[in-house]
Parts: C-alpha cells; sequence; structure tokens
C-alpha cells in the first residue's frame, strides 16, 4: 500500500489541523499518511490523542518505504524536511502556511484539491541543485554539510566587520571587510541572498551565486558563476573578528581566524513535487505582488504582419569618417563629398 509522509510545523495550532486534515484525507483515499514519532506526540499534546490510521517513521517503516512527503509550513519547514530525508530520493511537496513560501506548491486554501492530486500522482518532480560545504583550516577539513538555499558566511559580532578574501576557482576575485558573504543556488535566489542584493536566477538555471553582505568596498558586486565552479571565502588573520557559517539558517558552523570555506555543486539534489506547471516569472509576481498594470504581452501569431515599407537604406551620398575631436576646426562629422568649411 501507498505511504505518504506528512512533515508539519508542530509549533503552530494551524499546522496541527492542517496535519489532522491531511492525514483524514489520505487514509480515506487508501494510502497510509505516515508521521515522525515527534509530530505524533505533538498532535496529542494538542488534541490529547494519536492520529488515527497513521504509521511511525522507523518505527512501524523506512523513509524507503515511503512514496513522497508532504510538508504543512512555510520554506523552514520544507528546508528542514529536505535535511531529514537527504539521504532518500524522497520528492518533497510543500503547502504554504507561512509567508512568502517560494518553496510551497499549493496555499492552505488549496490543501483538499493537493492531496487529491499526489493521490492520483497527478505531480511531476523537479531536482534542485545543492550545495556541499566545507570548512578548512591548516588543510584539515574541520565541517562537512551542505544546503539547497546559500551558505552563508556572516560576521559573530555586531560592531565589527570581518575581513575576507573572496575567490572562483582557484583565483582570488577581491579582499574587502564586510559584514558576510552569501553563496546560494538558483533555489536561494530569491532568500538571503536575495535580501543581500543579489540576482534572481530561474531554478532551472545551471549557476551559483556570490553575494558580499555590506561590503566596504567599491567593488563587491553579487556574482554568478558556473555551476561547476568552485567558490571560496578565506577569513583573513590581520583582525580577530569571528564569524559564523550558517547553511540554510538551520546548521551552523564557528570560523576561526583563517578558516576556509569552500563550496561546490552537490552530487544529490533536492526533490520537489510539481501539482502545476506555473512557470517562474509568474510564481515570482505573485509571492512578491509584483505590479505588472500596462502589460500588454506579445502579439498573437495570428494577428503578426510582416513590415510593409523597408527600413531607409544610406545612400552613396553619405561617407562614415573617423572620430575626431570637436575642437578640431574644418572637419565634419559626416563627409557627403563637398569641401570643409573654413
Amino acid at each position: 500500500m501507498r505511504k505518504i509522509l506528512v512533515f508539519a510545523h508542530t509549533g503552530r495550532k494551524e499546522a496541527i489541523t492542517a496535519a489532522l486534515e491531511t492525514c483524514a484525507l489520505l487514509a480515506e483515499a487508501g494510502t497510509v499518511p505516515v508521521m515522525r514519532a515527534k509530530d505524533q506526540e505533538a498532535v496529542i499534546r494538542a488534541v490529547g490523542e494519536p492520529v488515527p490510521g497513521v504509521e511511525i517513521l522507523h518505527d512501524d517503516c523506512a523513509v524507503e518505504d515511503i512514496e513522497l512527503g508532504v510538508v504543512l509550513g512555510g520554506d523552514g519547514s520544507v528546508l528542514r524536511a529536505a535535511e531529514l530525508v537527504r539521504a532518500a530520493p524522497l520528492p518533497l511537496v510543500g503547502v504554504n502556511l507561512g509567508h512568502v513560501g517560494f518553496l510551497a506548491e499549493a496555499e492552505r486554501t488549496e490543501l483538499a484539491a493537493t492531496v487529491k492530486a499526489l493521490v492520483e500522482k497527478s505531480y511531476t518532480v523537479e531536482e534542485r541543485m545543492a550545495i556541499e560545504v566545507k570548512v578548512w583550516q591548516d588543510n584539515i577539513c574541520l565541517a562537512e554539510t551542505w544546503a539547497l538555499n546559500e551558505a552563508a558566511v556572516e560576521k559573530a559580532n555586531r560592531e565589527r566587520m570581518v575581513e575576507v578574501v573572496i575567490e572562483v576557482d582557484g583565483r582570488p576575485i577581491s579582499t574587502f571587510g564586510c559584514d558576510g558573504v552569501v553563496m546560494a543556488t538558483p533555489t536561494g535566489s530569491t532568500a538571503y541572498s536575495f535580501s543581500a542584493g543579489g540576482p534572481v536566477v530561474w531554478p532551472d538555471v545551471a549557476a551559483l551565486i556570490m553575494v558580499p553582505i555590506s561590503a566596504h568596498a567599491l567593488f563587491a558586486k553579487p556574482l554568478v558563476v558556473s555551476p561547476d565552479s568552485v567558490m571560496a571565502v578565506e577569513m583573513l588573520t590581520r583582525t580577530d573578528a569571528g564569524a559564523v557559517l550558517w547553511c540554510d539558517g538551520r546548521r551552523t558552523i564557528d570560523l576561526p581566524p583563517g578558516a576556509r570555506i569552500e563550496v561546490t555543486r552537490s552530487d544529490t539534489p533536492v526533490r520537489l513535487a510539481r501539482l502545476n506547471t506555473t512557470p517562474f516569472s509568474e510564481r515570482l509576481v505573485n509571492k512578491f505582488e509584483l505590479p505588472i498594470t500596462g502589460w500588454r504581452g506579445p502579439a498573437k501569431d495570428d494577428l503578426r504582419r510582416a513590415a510593409t515599407t523597408a527600413l531607409p537604406v544610406i545612400g552613396p551620398g553619405l561617407q562614415s569618417v573617423e572620430p575626431h575631436h570637436k575642437d578640431e576646426p574644418g572637419i565634419p562629422m559626416v563627409g557627403g563629398g563637398e569641401e570643409p568649411r573654413p
């Protein structure tokens, strides 16, 4: 029998209510809802009894037995779920209970329709690039982790900047003092990277992004590099300012002076289930409530007409001349065959 894992932000009453409804809809449709033990315990504390017909992950079934996961919450809940199932090729579909919810596929009001589509397998699976993150010092790997959105080097103390050198593919780009550096995926381009002034990159674009945060420098522009590149940030030792590495805002590592942080494309992507084919541009407009008043759109193919008149052609009476300074007397801008004026 098909099994679907239900993740819920159990710290919110709305999420617990949505989890109960989701489990009931799945069971009614003939599938087995699965929950983590801690989520089941949170439901018991909230409503006084366990969710009926639910199996417990790792007790009653393994991750490999589950078809997909439904995440009830915001983008943070999706990131948390992705961390829990990273070892398994388990696609996730997010139902937004938060604010922006860029990683979510549906809103709370669409919960019943979402469950119905999942039961009917009316979804596609999209692979999102993740990054591998390593922290080095004196050729020793201090830590290794990963991220779906970004790895962010940040100053540890509010009153002191960190001094860094940014690097791409083994070559230094610039050094400056700053509040930090964000190294992001296209998925993360609408998260921390966006807030730091980075570009919005469409999810299907294969690229990596590096964005300095409040850099004290004339050249500290966001960089978009090849997905096969190695991005690095080196912490300089000329100050003792502390720094910390955050990955997806969930995993943190203290960075000693002289540490080196390397980011590369991960071989293991995160799989997201998609229920519709809404273009990313439309999602961008909807999530950020962008103004599009006045847009007319492209002309329809059956209404397009070829030009009725040809473009004018430069005649033989005109000729080009070499560029010159305005203070050079007697040289016209365009020669037409006549003598230059005195």
